[in-house]
């Protein structure tokens, strides 16, 4: 049974959280795409959750998370992602504020050239974040290198616990129970401006990757009782495994704030495969398309990783018909805007005329 926003935020405050970012976030009408796309489409702005001009959507995640942490008297915090990692460099971001080390274990998907360091990276270095970049070996899939990255942070972890070090692990993207519970809270602040607004959605599109930002949503619209359908649009390969994975991290969230199971994998998780190939990291046509018409109708940016994905994603439904004519349409811009700035293999196409 679905409760108040009210209510929901008073479960929320059971657990440990501290403050990082500046909400609400914007949510508003993009009025030039909406007369050409021919829906009304509304943008909820999470690239502007700060704390610094990098936030996104993880900040959301990383109040519960470094909460925790600081709950339970941590002073390291270890964390995983690509070379690029918007997670990465936004809890390093969060760890700097209370007083926490950031260690990070990144992989090298495109490999970094130390005479041009860029945009997350070169954030994370400013930072001085510790970072252990994670070469990909030849023949070694993404997830294989990820793997390796996790056992060698195992090990540090281990060895930091000898020594009297109380460590606190963040799993990549900040995709558990405690990481979830930021998007449950999304989920409320959503609906309370819908409210306020006197409007109802009907959709709702966002990048999904690791899954917690689509898990916390997933939990959060049904607490609340929102009818909208939120379609989740992957940024990299997934296996069949996936969208169970993310119903039980949804009702682990949900379990945390002492609610019972609510969420379905098969009437609640809505992940769609056909617009991140040919991987993660690697541009296609698609996103470089829909970040520059966001940015030509409307002057804000999308990234190349992310974002662009989702937003290709949500236009095709529209010209597709998958979305009707007339329909309220979210896009919940999840961050990443430093991608623009990455190396060339991320941004691809997007600066040919």
């Amino acid at each position: 049974m679905a409760i108040s926003c009210k209510e929901a935020r008073e479960r929320l405050k059971q657990r440990p959280k501290v403050k990082l970012g500046f909400f609400p976030t914007p949510f508003y009408k993009l009025e030039n795409l909406s007369k050409k796309l021919g829906v009304n489409l509304y943008i909820k702005r999470d690239d502007f959750t700060g704390m610094s001009l990098f936030g996104g959507n993880k900040i959301r995640k990383l109040e519960y998370l470094i909460g925790e942490a600081a709950d339970q008297g941590c002073e390291y915090v270890f964390t995983y992602g690509a070379t690029q990692s918007n997670h990465a460099m936004q809890t390093v971001t969060a760890c700097r504020k209370y007083g926490l080390h950031p260690i990070i274990y990144l992989v090298a998907i495109v490999k970094p050239d130390e005479e041009d360091i860029r945009s997350n990276l070169l954030l994370d270095r400013i930072m001085d974040a510790e970072i252990h970049i994670v070469e990909m070996m030849e023949g070694e899939k993404e997830e294989e290198a990820e793997e390796r990255s996790f056992q060698l942070a195992k090990e540090h972890i281990a060895k930091l616990e000898q020594e009297g070090h109380k460590c606190y692990d963040v799993p990549m993207g900040g995709a558990s129970p405690v990481g979830s519970l930021g998007f449950v809270e999304g989920m409320v602040e959503l609906e309370e401006q819908l409210e306020q607004m006197n409007l109802t959605m009907d959709y709702i599109f966002h990048a999904t990757g690791t899954g917690g930002t689509m898990a916390g949503m997933a939990a959060g619209k049904k607490l609340i009782g929102s009818e909208a359908e939120i379609i989740s649009v992957n940024v990299s390969a997934k296996d069949s495994g996936y969208p169970s994975r993310c119903e039980d991290l949804a009702n682990a969230s949900l379990k945390l704030i002492q609610t019972e199971p609510l969420v379905s994998k098969d009437q609640d998780i809505h992940t769609d495969l056909k617009y991140y190939l040919p991987g993660y990291e690697i541009p296609n046509e698609g996103a470089t398309e829909a970040i520059r018409m966001l940015a030509r109708e409307e002057g804000l940016f999308l990234d190349p990783v992310y974002t662009g994905k989702a937003f290709a994603g949500m236009i095709d439904y529209i010209a597709a018909g998958k979305v009707k004519q007339g329909s309220n349409v979210v896009f919940w811009h999840t961050g990443g805007a430093t991608a623009l700035f990455a190396e060339k293999e991320i941004l691809g196409q997007l600066t040919a005329r």
